[in-house]
């Protein structure tokens, strides 16, 4: 499958590989979504498809050009790239408004949700007893996620790999949160906080010439985990794009009625009015990471009080993020039009 892109499109590419990356990493939002809305899901899934057996033989006889060419190399490596861009900038950005104006980040992200909803939905004209039945159970099974207790921590390497195949149901599976679901096997913060400020704070050392860390047994242990865990997404990136590349062709519109009953399961996960609930010892004191920050255990949820001004606020996010996905349609829309003119014109 040949794609045709200019500098432009690649430059929206990095951006939408960033907006992935930062999706990914807040617990109940799914890159996939972003990948879906975006209109390059399909893409992501069949390039993706493409890292087989013929693709090694290419690689490994040192057809190189053939091998990039023949698993799109040039899509996987912008949007790959803004996802790791995403992961030390803007990820951290969202960390920082997510601590300071936490309700109306919610909101926002709860409206992007709305409308991804709608615009998955909006041309779906295939509603019959069948994907009815799908649509619900996925419906079904995003509320159960929503309600599940965590488990503990486990620094366990194999269970690390698992985490990792899990962890990237969020790229491949729209409505599916990685981060969540990290949140619920209980190595959300071992994982997406800790291992990542470990490698932070190694390459800066690394920068300034400072090699101490080698004899930091506890930042090396951490480390390990990292690459375990980075091991296992990637396998389950393949695995999982494999599985998902057969089921889109041969089931796309039970698969599609799936996706919209789950998006509209998982609100639960995000919705805007929730206390977080933090992990506590026996005697009831908050206990804290490595880094001194507060572990989250899960959220409880509740309604607001509309009299209050920041539910008025929190209510203009959720319009603000619901605008944001129509835009995103329409631009989207107008680039395939002007596409399929190039095309007609050609």
């Amino acid at each position: 499958m040949e794609y045709s892109r200019s500098i432009l499109d690649y430059i929206f590419l990095l951006i939408k590989g960033m907006a992935m990356g930062a999706a990914n990493k807040v617990p109940g939002i799914s890159g996939g979504i972003v990948a879906f809305v975006g209109g390059f899901y399909e893409e992501f899934i069949y390039s993706l498809q493409k890292i087989n057996g013929k693709a090694f033989r290419l690689f490994f006889s040192g057809r190189f050009r053939s091998f990039y060419r023949y698993i799109n190399g040039n899509f996987l490596l912008f949007l790959l790239s803004g996802m790791l861009i995403s992961y030390f900038s803007v990820a951290r950005l969202l960390d920082y408004f997510l601590e300071k104006k936490e309700l109306y980040v919610w909101s926002a992200f709860f409206g992007m949700i709305l409308g991804s909803i709608y615009y998955i939905s909006k041309d779906f004209k295939h509603w019959n007893e069948k994907t009815l039945t799908a649509g619900i159970l996925g419906l079904i099974l995003g509320i159960s996620i929503s309600f599940l207790n965590p488990a503990p921590e486990n620094d366990n390497l194999y269970f690390i790999f698992f985490c990792g195949i899990i962890s990237v149901s969020g790229m491949t599976l729209p409505g599916l949160s990685g981060s969540f679901i990290l949140i619920l096997l209980g190595n959300y913060v071992l994982l997406l906080v800790d291992s990542v400020n470990a490698l932070y704070l190694t390459f800066s050392e690394l920068f300034n010439g400072d090699y101490s860390f080698m004899e930091n047994e506890e930042r090396l242990h951490t480390l390990k985990i990292l690459a375990v865990f980075t091991l296992g997404s990637l396998t389950g990136l393949v695995t999982l794009s494999h599985l998902l590349g057969y089921v889109l062709k041969r089931y796309k519109k039970i698969t599609t009625a799936v996706i919209v009953g789950f998006i509209t399961g998982s609100l639960g996960v995000i919705w805007p009015w929730k206390r977080t609930v933090f992990k506590t010892d026996s005697g009831g004191n908050i206990l804290l990471d490595t880094n001194g920050d507060k572990i989250i255990q899960n959220y409880k949820r509740f309604v607001p009080d509309f009299g209050l001004e920041e539910t008025l606020w929190a209510g203009l996010y959720i319009v603000m993020g619901i605008v944001i996905l129509l835009l995103l349609e329409w631009y989207g829309d107008r680039q395939q039009r002007k596409k399929g003119n190039l095309r007609s014109a050609g």
